[in-house]
């Protein structure tokens, strides 16, 4: 295999610098840096086809940025003649689909005053006050979803304000919520919130019981699933190794 770089050069050192700043930025398994590193170009050729060429399929949020900018800007000189709430609602999804949280929590505000009976507007403005880490905010707008419909975006409203309740220190309210959820939902997402919550209420054997709940989902999920929840699944083995090390902390204080 060594003796295949010189067909590589000069391109080896491209193709080994684009798959470490991949590997990098997306963390797969870490076998793939020894077969990077140690095999040289032809490994970061096979890397680059089995893991970046993939991932490009995720990509496809970044290119339809472009599109969502050009849409915000008729939407704005829409609202100026027409400032309905379908209008507001909109310009709210676009912001919110772009990252701009307060942008488009303003705009779910007005979406509101002019019509607050639709709790998918409300879901959307808990969605961007949780992008601005605004859990107060978040929390009684969540709250009016499942009043609505407890089973709202697959029970995902229900789980995120489970997850709200726990980080605010409301734990009894979180630890109902989670236990009628994880009876029906076992996305990568919640899986992670009721592991790190069963940590936060000291409970760590429950906690290390379901993020490796968590790593098991990942073999039954396909290579697309398990590559959009990569996050997830690093945060569940971040999660297990704290667990671990307070474990062997407290066993050598004994």
């Amino acid at each position: 295999m060594f003796g295949l770089g010189h067909f590589f050069y000069p391109w080896g050192f491209l193709l080994q610098g684009l798959a470490i700043v991949h590997f990098i930025r997306r963390r797969p398994e870490n076998y793939w840096f020894y077969v990077i590193f140690f095999l040289g170009p032809p490994g970061a050729a096979v890397y680059i086809l089995a893991e970046v060429l993939p991932d490009l399929g995720l990509l496809r949020g970044v290119y339809q940025g472009f599109g969502r900018r050009s849409r915000v800007k008729i939407v704005e000189t829409q609202i100026i003649d027409n400032p309905s709430p379908a209008n507001y609602e909109e310009l709210g999804e676009l912001y919110k689909d772009l990252g701009q949280f307060e942008k488009a929590r303003e705009a779910f505000n007005h979406a509101i005053t002019g019509r607050d009976d639709s709790i998918y507007t409300f879901y959307s403005r808990a969605k961007s006050s949780l992008g601005l880490n605004d859990l107060a905010a978040a929390i009684p707008d969540l709250e009016r979803v499942i009043a609505g419909d407890r089973k709202f975006d697959y029970y995902r409203a229900m789980g995120l304000l489970a997850d709200a309740y726990a980080k605010t220190g409301q734990l009894q309210r979180a630890d109902q919520l989670f236990v009628e959820v994880t009876q029906i939902s076992t996305t990568p997402e919640t899986l992670y919130n009721y592991a790190s919550f069963l940590k936060t209420a000291n409970r760590r054997e429950e906690s290390r019981e379901w993020a490796q709940k968590l790593l098991a989902k990942k073999r039954t999920l396909p290579r697309y699933m398990q590559r959009r929840e990569r996050p997830w699944f690093r945060k569940g083995k971040t999660l297990l190794k704290e667990l671990a090390n307070a474990k062997n902390s407290a066993e050598s204080l004994k």
